[in-house]
């Protein structure tokens, strides 16, 4: 394991869309960071697609096809597909691996006769239940690891994951407003089960000759933000949720401290922090979500991305053609508009009218701007001691700078609240030991089926 201990580039300006310290190749002439910015889409199939082997795989089938014919039709330079698995592909480790190489066949097609470069990125479903198992020794970890192997085999381009591991904890204190079970839950036990999943999948992904990609905190730190919402939302404050994402960046941090080079996963939207301070080509998503959920960092998350994501979108038809297509189209776009602003040298300009668009829109979308992004990863990077510290650090540096610029207005309730987790934050003990053997105390009353063994502790 190779800890981070400076940041990849010397200040958020060097940073911007298209570009990265530690480009990615891989695939059919696909790279990433390299220079230019990709579109990837990820296709959802509808329900009762997956009820046999077969059906699904026609699905599939139909979903690449007609994004693959889209991006020609349109002169898009390439495009990765992402298989993002419905349980049913990682359950049934064929499946999924089947439905991986008739992906890679599909563009192989393609690539050979209109020259469009293309990838394919399989990312296997964590169906572990931290709260019921033993998530180190269980049947749905078995699966997962033989669906790695599967997918790696058929050819695969590249191997991604959104675990799970503290879950149990931070679903518990996410609706709380608990940000110590937050910190434990994400800082200190996520990033102890990323390591663990990690080492075993790009051990995977090494043997086969695919490129360990990335990993999400989209199983919490996207929580909060869910629960956060937009403006008529109340369930969790908007700071809490964006605190949340810092402690999200420094336990996402460790698959690419694992061997993961990229690019990181669409939904962590702590990845402007990560290729602040690994280098590697992220990938995002933001307005082009829209068919997934509400996104108030919109046009901000593009700033520094290389992979342009749209989440998932359900297949079905309209007006022209299938929301594969469609989605396909949106994507290219975007894209194309970032590659030719880096053409014409009026790249930072474009950067600056994405960031300024959004950047005061919530306190979760300022703290991953480059700015802040930049800074709260000098945190995490100074105190890279250990996970907890790591996490705290850059949930304090999130806090401080949110309340620290006057042009981000919050109201009298988010502003206390702010207050209010920075106290309880500076309040925790310096040590990781300390902290663990606190907070094993409180939440083994409190949270049923919390079991520390899931985390070699």
């Amino acid at each position: 394991m190779a800890k981070f201990t400076k940041m990849a580039y010397k200040s958020a300006d060097e940073m911007i869309f298209g570009t990265t310290k530690k480009p990615v190749k891989y695939g059919r002439d696909f790279e990433l960071g390299g220079g230019m910015v990709y579109p990837e889409i990820v296709n959802h199939p509808r329900p009762g697609s997956e009820e046999t082997k077969k059906s699904l795989m026609r699905e599939y089938e139909k979903m690449t096809q007609e994004s693959m014919e889209r991006a020609v039709t349109l002169g898009f330079p390439g495009l990765q597909v992402e298989l993002e698995h419905v349980w049913q592909m990682t359950k049934n480790p064929d499946w999924g691996g089947d439905i991986a190489g008739q992906t890679v066949r599909q563009q192989e097609d393609m690539y050979q006769k209109y020259g469009i470069k293309s990838a394919v990125r399989a990312t296997i479903a964590d169906n572990r239940k931290p709260e019921e198992e033993n998530i180190r020794d269980c049947r749905n970890l078995e699966l997962a690891l033989a669906t790695f192997e599967s997918s790696a085999k058929n050819k695969a381009d590249n191997l991604s994951m959104e675990s799970v591991g503290g879950k149990e904890i931070s679903d518990h204190s996410i609706a709380r407003g608990d940000i110590r079970g937050t910190l434990f839950g994400i800082g200190v036990l996520g990033s102890r089960d990323m390591e663990f999943m990690w080492k075993q999948i790009v051990d995977i992904a090494n043997k086969h000759g695919a490129t360990p990609g990335g990993d999400t905190n989209c199983a919490q730190a996207n929580v909060a933000m869910f629960m956060a919402g937009g403006m008529l939302d109340k369930s969790v404050s908007h700071v809490f949720a964006a605190v949340t994402r810092a402690i999200g960046a420094a336990r996402t941090l460790t698959a690419y401290e694992m061997g993961a080079k990229g690019p990181t996963k669409d939904c962590a939207y702590e990845d402007p922090i990560i290729k602040a301070i690994a280098g590697i080509p992220i990938a995002t998503e933001g307005k082009t979500c829209a068919c997934a959920h509400a996104d108030l960092q919109g046009n901000l998350i593009m700033a520094v991305t290389d992979l342009w994501s749209n989440e998932a979108v359900e297949y079905h038809d309209m007006f022209f053609g299938t929301t594969a297509g469609c989605f396909v189209e949106i994507l290219g776009y975007d894209v194309a508009l970032m590659n030719s602003a880096i053409a014409l040298g009026k790249e930072k300009d474009l950067q600056e009218m994405m960031v300024y668009s959004d950047m005061y829109r919530d306190p979760h979308t300022y703290v991953v701007a480059p700015a802040q992004a930049y800074e709260i990863g000098k945190e995490i990077v100074a105190n890279n001691t250990d996970y907890y510290s790591r996490a705290r650090a850059g949930a304090i540096c999130a806090a401080k700078l949110i309340l620290g610029d006057e042009k981000m207005r919050l109201s009298n309730y988010e502003k206390e609240d702010l207050q209010r987790i920075l106290r309880e934050l500076e309040s925790f003990p310096d040590k990781e030991a300390d902290f663990i053997d606190q907070c094993a105390a409180i939440y083994k009353k409190s949270v049923p089926g919390f079991n520390l063994g899931n985390y070699g502790l």
